[in-house]
């Protein structure tokens, strides 16, 4: 059997009553969850559970909530002996997988990315930045166009490059409309709109980077005990100042979310399981590569489910 590589959800994955069930049948899990709470100062658990969804999809709000949960599942899978060789999340992902490999501390990292969320919707005001999914068109081409756009003062630039075929590009609202509509020019099968409250993983986030800087300086960031493959470069992080740096370069740098899962599998990963709420990223991994593995643990049913085959394969 070949590598194991834990992979976390970023935002857009988040649903009211993730992790209930799990909270309410373990305590352990119920003192994460507690622990968030008190780190917060508000309930965000019970924002988790019982919503309102337009509530907990806000930034600020949906990055804590997703971790949270994604740690909560992390438990679990621990608790049924099963060791990671790699780990990676998307985007906010990133942090879930950064206390997965013990580099930031629960306490920490959910405060963090709660400063994080606040700091990404107050850099660019409502309304003036956007991202939009492209479909059906190569890197180079999409990155020649969405420099040409901002050359002319809007500008757009590659913010996931999340599968094959599949790009979303961020960026000011007339970047974001000039590039979409060049793109379907060019040949892109289709350009989808994303509803979202700012143009994250764009050259627009550097006044919250200054700020995460900030941030990141009071929290204890140790080395990693499990390799992390960075969203920034797709390449393995360890040390404890390359994270920090990463961490800040990460939010207005694209995620190379593809090179990330080839580069896990150029480590001899063949089996990726997914720790969170929502199936988003194992839909990404299968469409990189369809000799893995991929399993996705979102509660009780689909931990056992997992254990079970991955018993089966060895």
């Amino acid at each position: 059997m070949g590598k194991i590589a834990f992979i976390f959800p970023g935002q857009g994955s988040q649903t009211v009553g993730m992790g209930k069930e799990l909270a309410e049948k373990d305590e352990k899990v119920a003192a994460i969850f507690q622990e968030a709470d008190e780190r917060l100062g508000f309930s965000l658990s019970s924002l988790i559970f019982e919503g309102p969804q337009q509530t907990l999809t806000l930034t600020y709000n949906a990055q804590p909530a997703l971790l949270t949960t994604s740690i909560a599942l992390l438990e679990k899978v621990k608790e049924a002996g099963i060791v990671a060789d790699y780990v990676a999340g998307h985007s906010l992902g990133e942090y879930t997988a950064l206390v997965a490999a013990g580099a930031l501390s629960f306490r920490d990292a959910v405060y963090a990315v709660r400063k994080r969320g606040e700091f990404m919707e107050e850099a660019v005001p409502a309304g003036e930045g956007t991202m939009a999914a492209v479909l059906g068109m190569d890197a180079e081409k999409l990155e020649a166009i969405t420099n040409e756009v901002s050359q002319q003062g809007t500008p757009v630039q590659l913010a996931n490059l999340n599968c094959p075929g599949q790009i979303v590009i961020s960026g000011s609202k007339e970047g974001v409309e000039k590039a979409s509509q060049l793109a379907k020019e060019n040949g892109a099968k289709r350009v989808i709109p994303l509803e979202v409250s700012g143009p994250f993983h764009s050259s627009l986030m550097k006044p919250a980077a200054g700020k995460l800087q900030d941030v990141l300086g009071t929290i204890a960031i140790a080395d990693a005990t499990i390799p992390v493959i960075a969203n920034v470069t797709a390449e393995p992080m360890v040390k404890k100042e390359v994270i920090q740096q990463l961490l800040i370069e990460q939010l207005y740098s694209p995620v190379r979310w593809e090179q990330s899962v080839e580069k896990m599998i150029e480590l001899g990963v063949d089996t990726f399981i997914e720790i969170g709420p929502g199936k988003v990223l194992s839909g990404l991994v299968k469409k990189i590569n369809r000799d893995v593995h991929v399993y996705a643990v979102n509660d009780f049913s689909s931990l056992e489910a997992t254990v079970q085959a991955l018993k089966e394969e060895s």
